[in-house]
């Protein structure tokens, strides 16, 4: 079943629609959930949650890339279950590594900030992404959306951990160098 005739059992209120959705997209949302959790309990959870979501969400919106849909809620959803169990102690774990990595060249988000250098910002991230080389944009993407690890990225591309590492260093630099340019660090 392709992706517009899940969407519009959705919008129809098909319950269908989550049976259709698990089986296309239900290992997916399981590997990006599992990736931020670490956690198959957990995980297996926050696919549910999305699930849930996706039946909310869907109408009013009508997604036109399913997978992507349901990949940002599973993310936010499993991202917000992780800050929920490690309020209390924080540290160590996969997602702290990464979001450490990208805070050494993303503005500081706790002072009040108009949405307009929001928007901008985000727009200069996005344009920053786009221009990158093809591997380096979905190497980019696997470390600091779908929040992969290392290991897991130089298994999927085949490059060695170090030369990932590096990958992500470089990358990394060239933003900090835009974001600066651009008046946002």
């Amino acid at each position: 079943m392709n992706d517009s005739q899940i969407v519009n059992m959705y919008w129809e209120r098909n319950e269908k629609a989550v049976e259709e959705t698990q089986k296309k997209y239900g290992s997916f949302c399981y590997s990006v959930a599992y990736s931020i959790l670490c956690n198959e309990e957990d995980a297996k959870e926050s696919v549910n949650d999305t699930y849930l979501d996706a039946w909310n969400s869907i109408p009013p919106h009508k997604p036109s890339v399913l997978s992507a849909f349901l990949g940002k809620i599973t993310r936010r959803i499993s991202i917000d279950k992780w800050r929920n169990k490690n309020a209390a102690r924080r540290g160590g774990g996969q997602i702290t590594d990464t979001l450490d990595e990208l805070a050494e060249c993303i503005p500081d988000s706790n002072g009040i900030e108009k949405q307009l250098e929001e928007k901008a910002l985000n727009e200069t991230i996005n344009s920053f992404i786009k221009s990158l080389p093809e591997k380096e944009q979905k190497i980019f993407i696997c470390r600091y959306w779908y929040l992969d690890s290392i290991k897991s990225i130089s298994e999927q591309f085949g490059f060695s951990q170090s030369k990932v590492t590096s990958m992500l260093f470089r990358t990394r630099e060239k933003l900090r160098k835009i974001l600066m340019e651009e008046g946002f660090i």
